[in-house]
């Protein structure tokens, strides 16, 4: 009965708003006292767990890393870098991006991009300033949601072909479940054709960007 302390410090610490770390820290602490553990061995549970789910933690140490780059001039550095190079386009950086992610994503390295890692520091101002140098009809907001969209893309219609996803592995779950046998890699396989028409259609939606820039110079000229 001692053991259910535990959530009377776990409910008491929440109503009085305290750090969610420390409450719930201090009610697994209260558990393994009442249940009668010596302090040596509740702190190297404690240790055992934190190490065996360290990764779980990882994430919140790129949240702050990501902001302090921002704060010292991240995106204006990724605007620069855009400005500097020849030939480039909003079309062409987007489609480029579109396969590194498709191919990345395919062999299971699916956090090198993403939304706050990638689009928002480095990706949508590099779009933003693509398209101001090459003339494209688009404004900033626009250039954003695209490369926000090509990521998302990208990661989606990539992802299933490595055979190790959750998704291919919960597919193969629930049809074994229904008494039919599926085999992760056959599964991955069928991805392949849908990454490739993902591939086809968001590349030429992104590229026409460039053949409509062109024309509309055409028309100005």
């Amino acid at each position: 009965m001692l053991v259910l302390l535990a959530v009377v410090v776990l409910v008491a610490g929440l109503v009085a708003r305290i750090n969610p770390l420390a409450v719930v820290l201090a009610s697994a602490a209260t558990a393994g006292l009442a249940a009668g553990l010596p302090l040596l061995e509740l702190l190297a549970r404690f240790g055992a767990a934190f190490n065996a789910n360290k990764f779980v933690t990882a994430v919140f140490l790129v949240i702050p890393t990501i902001g302090l780059l921002e704060r010292h001039g991240l995106q204006e550095r990724a605007k620069q870098l855009m400005r500097g190079l020849r030939g480039i386009t909003l079309g062409r950086l987007l489609f480029a991006y579109l396969l590194a992610r498709q191919l990345t994503s395919a062999v299971g390295l699916t956090q090198l991009g993403g939304q706050v890692t990638m689009v928002r520091p480095m990706l949508g101002p590099m779009a933003e300033a693509a398209a101001e140098q090459d003339g494209a009809q688009v404004d900033a907001d626009r250039a954003k949601a695209l490369a926000a969209a090509t990521d998302n893309i990208g990661l989606f219609f990539g992802e299933d072909i490595f055979l190790a996803i959750g998704s291919i592995l919960l597919m193969k779950g629930v049809m074994e479940g229904y008494g039919m046998k599926a085999e992760p890699f056959a599964l991955s396989m069928w991805a392949v054709p849908t990454a490739v028409a993902a591939l086809l259609i968001h590349g030429g939606r992104v590229l026409l960007l460039d053949r409509r820039r062109k024309s509309a110079s055409g028309e100005a000229a």
